[in-house]
């Protein structure tokens, strides 16, 4: 039988060599492409039996008519998010969605806490003074995360990971989630939005990105939160409103703001763009203030969590090439 070939979009040198490694044994052919999947590249899947894809690839109605069109039923996605596949679409075509739930949640909930104490403690700010030879203090005052107020917006496994690392700095957790964790109700108290708004220092979101929770961060919201509050987000870039949220800054009701993903990341992240103008206004004046900290969605980002991900992703293809479900399913 000749072996399954599985087109690999948003690739880079770590997606190659972990999905080989996961690949190993199983003998299914893999290509790589750098590109996005979207409507302007969706030809490159052309003579494939199936899809792997990332966060900012776009899978809407018209890829993936193209993509029955030409025999494939098969998405494997590499991440745990699926705002961007259009799966009612997906369901009426007969395409088969699979996703990877949960690679290693301590992976993000680590790059949280990293992003706040780096912010509380200014360390960007330091590094670069002690590089010139200032050892001034001056400008570097940060408060203890000890009795210090933290709201977690999303207690699934990686909200529930960054309370557990919260808890051993002594933080008061307060949390919120349509769908309730014993776990999480251990370690914190279960609240409406308003109470965290009102009484969080810091505030981290890990919910996904729904109708419901799209700018769930905006003008009103920011309105009713602590002057200087601290705004995490590690999640997914449209929780937040970017303009509202640089209003905010302005204000100084946000007194320090940590972004890993961004609403508009899809044509920036994951490149290097060194050298280059960046079009989004908004994105740039974010990146001018001092109290303002931006990776590039890198919290997923640890050998075990590519582990993970290579591992899960060769696996959900494997099962539906062989006619099984892995409960990854979409």
């Amino acid at each position: 039988m000749e072996p399954k070939r599985v087109a690999v979009f948003s690739s880079k040198p770590y997606d190659k060599h972990f999905l080989d490694q996961a690949n190993d044994g199983q003998g299914m052919q893999l290509e790589y492409f750098e590109n996005r999947l979207r409507k302007s590249t969706m030809r490159l899947a052309e003579g494939y039996d199936a899809v792997s894809c990332f966060v900012n690839d776009i899978v809407d109605r018209t890829v993936l008519e193209h993509l029955v069109s030409n025999g494939i039923r098969m998405i494997a996605l590499r991440c745990a998010g699926f705002n961007n596949v259009d799966l009612e679409a997906a369901k009426a075509l007969g395409v088969q969605v699979a996703r990877v739930p949960g690679y290693s949640p301590e992976s993000v909930a680590e790059h949280t806490v990293a992003m706040i104490l780096s912010l509380n403690r200014r360390l960007t700010k330091a590094y670069n003074r002690v590089k010139e030879h200032n050892f001034d203090l001056d400008g570097l005052l940060g408060f203890n995360l000890q009795k210090s107020t933290v709201g977690i917006i999303g207690t699934g496994k990686i909200g529930l990971a960054t309370m557990r690392a919260l808890s051993g700095f002594g933080c008061r957790l307060l949390c919120h989630d349509p769908y309730p964790s014993d776990e999480a109700a251990k370690l914190g108290e279960y609240c409406d939005l308003d109470k965290i708004y009102r009484e969080s220092d810091v505030i981290s979101l890990h919910c996904p990105l729904t109708d419901e929770s799209y700018h769930l961060i905006n003008e009103a919201s920011i309105a009713k939160m602590k002057q200087g509050v601290m705004l995490i987000n590690t999640s997914r870039g449209a929780l937040v409103n970017a303009q509202h949220a640089l209003d905010g800054m302005k204000q100084g009701k946000i007194g320090y703001l940590g972004l890993d993903v961004y609403e508009l990341e899809g044509d920036i992240f994951f490149r290097d763009l060194s050298g280059k103008v960046l079009h989004d206004d908004v994105f740039a004046l974010l990146l001018s203030y001092p109290n303002v900290l931006v990776t590039g969605h890198q919290g997923y980002f640890t050998r075990e969590a590519l582990t993970e991900i290579g591992q899960t992703t060769i696996d959900n293809l494997a099962a539906h090439f062989e006619g099984r479900v892995t409960g990854n399913e979409l």
